[in-house]
């Protein structure tokens, strides 16, 4: 039986749990090995459990998610099928897809996760999120003045008040396009009209707000803030309707040669106790089994197809409003 099919049978088996049969096949693969984008600091804390809950050794690969795919992309077309698991960002994640690398992941397998954020195709699931919030200084902006819209945020009294990261064009995207593109882009041009103060990395944003250096800004990652919250800081954070998150996905890869394995280890991502393993490293986890202020509250994910096809297009609106026409430089 071809190593795709297997991989299959085995997912299949994870819906209901793990079958005694299943797991003696992937205990005696004996090893996985996994390609993810993830930092070793979070991802050690995941791969020593589900090592210490099997006794399957796990091989992990670390680079950033164009690395990642560029190395799977390469190997595949020479033949080379070493990979089992994939966990990067969303948008890598569809490369792989549309590379035809990845095995279908049945739903089934993924109880607990909101299926209205799993990719229609079914080739991955997320497994953790970035989500935008509003983050505001507790000292300077009042409990009466935080805005409930975004349409508040055009106030003029926030005029100068507003930051930015400035390379959050997926973000800016993904919001327009929500709110209905003409008008979601008319607002982001009378946001433009009162200066936002652009600044690269959501987690140097998140500081200046509880610095009190920038007051207000619409782009922070939920769980930057909530870390600064916990250590006192006076800062808090609402999300703003619609609310958008950049996922990054696990995913089997089709040809694995530990397919079984393979599958034991995506379950334990998406398990109660992998999403709680996620949530100790200050990550947010995307089980609604998993108890977690962070992702409570309505949002949807960003598009792949954003960054994937209509990148150029969203880039060049961005840069002209905010960047003066300068290209966009990611910081973080």
């Amino acid at each position: 039986m071809r190593l795709a099919a297997v991989a299959l049978l085995a997912l299949a088996a994870l819906g209901g749990g793990v079958h005694a049969a299943d797991l003696e096949r992937a205990k005696r693969e004996g090893t996985v090995s996994l390609h993810t984008s993830m930092q070793v600091v979070d991802s050690g804390p995941l791969t020593q459990a589900f090592e210490k809950k099997y006794g399957i050794r796990v091989q992990l690969w670390r680079a950033s998610g164009e690395h990642l795919v560029q190395r799977a992309v390469t190997e595949a077309r020479a033949g080379r099928h070493e990979v089992d698991v994939f966990e990067t960002d969303g948008a890598q994640m569809e490369i792989l897809h549309r590379e035809k690398l990845l095995a279908p992941f049945p739903l089934a397998a993924a109880a607990g996760i909101p299926r209205e954020i799993i990719p229609a195709h079914g080739d991955y699931v997320p497994t953790r999120l970035s989500l935008y919030v509003m983050a505001y200084n507790t000292r300077l902006v009042k409990p009466e003045e935080v805005p409930k819209t975004y349409a508040d945020v055009l106030d003029r009294k926030w005029a100068g008040r507003i930051g930015l990261e400035a390379a959050d064009v997926a973000w800016f995207a993904a919001t327009a396009k929500g709110m209905g593109e003409e008008r979601g882009i008319a607002f982001f041009r009378e946001l433009a009209a009162r200066k936002p103060s652009m600044r690269g990395g959501h987690t140097l944003l998140a500081e200046l707000v509880a610095a009190g250096e920038v007051p207000l800004v619409l782009d922070a990652h939920v769980q930057g803030v909530a870390r600064l919250k916990a250590r006192g800081a006076p800062i808090d954070w609402k999300p703003l309707d619609p609310a958008f998150g950049q996922p990054s996905s696990v995913g089997i890869a089709r040809t694995a040669p530990h397919p079984n394995a393979a599958a034991l280890f995506a379950e334990f991502m998406l398990s109660r106790e992998g999403q709680e393993i996620i949530k100790a490293r200050n990550r947010v986890p995307v089980s609604t089994a998993v108890d977690s202020p962070l992702n409570k509250f309505r949002y949807a994910v960003i598009d792949p197809a954003i960054v994937l096809d209509e990148w150029d297009r969203w880039e060049k609106l961005w840069s002209g409003l905010f960047l003066g026409g300068k290209p966009v430089k990611s910081e973080d």
